[in-house]
């Protein structure tokens, strides 16, 4: 392929329908291992379970993304504002690498075959990494990505409450999960922001836009992201995965990749990732077919935890999960544990494995965050102020929920 027609590539995208990939540094980083493995993690984890249409992955997500930005910003530059061809560049590079840090299913393992790394540190490492290789072009975007750039509305645009990620994956999901209640049209709150002393704002004219884009973004957290079938299939894997690791640093040898038994049998810190190329290109080798891979290993092992979790995911057999927005009671959880041991017929110490229980937390808008709405009189204020209706004040309330789930039997 010659180097114009490189420049020139374009890509169908479901949602949006033609993406054209805008210059060769771009191309050159789809193009590259490390980006391409997003085409192996997929957006929702284990949320097909439960919506069969949500298959997409971040490597759709990454392009809908910079794809959205490319809009977002022309339509910055059609009100005025001057945005070089460097900075344009990237900005698209910088909303195109949000989620390069993300491991195996996404959030649900994030804090279990890793400890306490979360994926926005890997994604500025792995960024720091590419741009070593590409012999400093992403300077530029490394620091947009850490708010290190002068002109703050750009990383606003890249992390913020109505970011272009936010904005792409609510559509993208939506469209996936056919979770119509999820329509937030994205066209409109681009149209309307706008940059007001360096920073993003929205007109006035586009508020009920954004109450709507809130109040999607809530719908979809407990219909889809919170849903409680999604949340007890995360947590049978969190502790299929926790039995693994258990299981090797005991020296028990099991089956799994190369690059998953090394995650398994060690547990790194952040610093260990800055101080190790290695160990990031070992990182970057682990996708959701690693664990896939475990799980179809693991469905005739010897250990008896790892046989049954996995052949409860490949049969579909979920743990039963009790959502409440009361706290249950140390009794209460004392019965179901107890109940569940009675019938699985396990070790009191192997209960951990098979019972979980916890809070999830959605919270639609955080109010020191803020929405920045420009007034037709040219003030700023802040969404939840400029509103009318008492909804978006209610949103930035933390809405919990507690959850108990345990195995309904043990699938041998």
């Amino acid at each position: 392929m010659s180097e114009t027609l490189k420049s020139r590539k374009i890509l169908n995208d479901p949602v949006y329908g033609f993406i054209t990939i805008p210059s060769e540094l771009i191309f050159t980083i789809i193009d590259h291992p490390y980006f391409q493995r997003l085409r192996r993690i997929k957006q929702l984890g284990l949320t097909d379970y439960v919506y069969p249409g949500a298959l997409h992955t971040r490597f759709h997500h990454a392009l809908g993304a910079m794809h959205l930005m490319s809009i977002t910003l022309d339509n910055l530059r059609n009100k005025g504002n001057e945005i070089s061809d460097a900075e344009y560049e990237a900005a698209l590079i910088a909303i195109l690498l949000h989620d390069i840090g993300h491991g195996p299913f996404s959030h649900a393992l994030e804090f279990s075959l890793l400890k306490n790394i979360p994926h926005e540190s890997l994604s500025l490492l792995i960024i720091d990494e590419l741009n070593k290789q590409l012999n400093g072009q992403l300077d530029l975007a490394l620091r947009i990505f850490k708010n290190h750039y002068e002109r703050k509305f750009f990383h606003q645009l890249v992390s913020s409450q109505l970011d272009i990620d936010r904005l792409d994956y609510l559509q993208r999901d939506c469209f996936f999960t056919g979770v119509s209640e999820g329509t937030i049209g994205a066209d409109r709150i681009i149209k309307m922001m706008a940059i007001k002393d360096d920073q993003l704002v929205v007109e006035e004219k586009g508020l009920y836009s954004i109450e709507n884009f809130l109040s999607a973004r809530r719908l979809m957290y407990w219909q889809v992201y919170l849903h409680k079938t999604t949340v007890a299939a995360e947590k049978m894997l969190i502790n299929l995965i926790s039995r693994a690791k258990d299981l090797t640093q005991e020296g028990v040898e099991i089956k799994a990749t190369d690059e998953f038994l090394h995650f398994l049998k060690n547990d790194f810190t952040l610093d260990d990732f800055k101080s190790s190329d290695v160990l990031i290109k070992t990182f970057l080798e682990l996708d959701d077919y690693d664990i896939w891979g475990g799980i179809k290993f693991w469905k005739k092992d010897k250990d008896y935890i790892l046989r049954s979790i996995s052949n409860m995911f490949l049969s579909r057999n979920l743990f039963k999960i009790n959502l409440n927005s009361e706290e249950f009671s140390q009794e209460e959880l004392e019965n179901l544990w107890k109940k569940t041991q009675q019938k699985l017929q396990v070790p009191t110490e192997d209960m951990k494995y098979f019972f979980s229980n916890g809070t999830i937390s959605n919270n639609a808008y955080v109010a020191k965050e803020r929405i920045h709405i420009l007034t037709k009189k040219g003030e700023i204020i802040d969404v939840a102020q400029a509103a009318d209706l008492p909804n978006i004040k209610a949103m930035s309330k933390i809405v919990k929920k507690h959850y108990a789930c345990r195995a309904k039997n043990l699938t041998l």
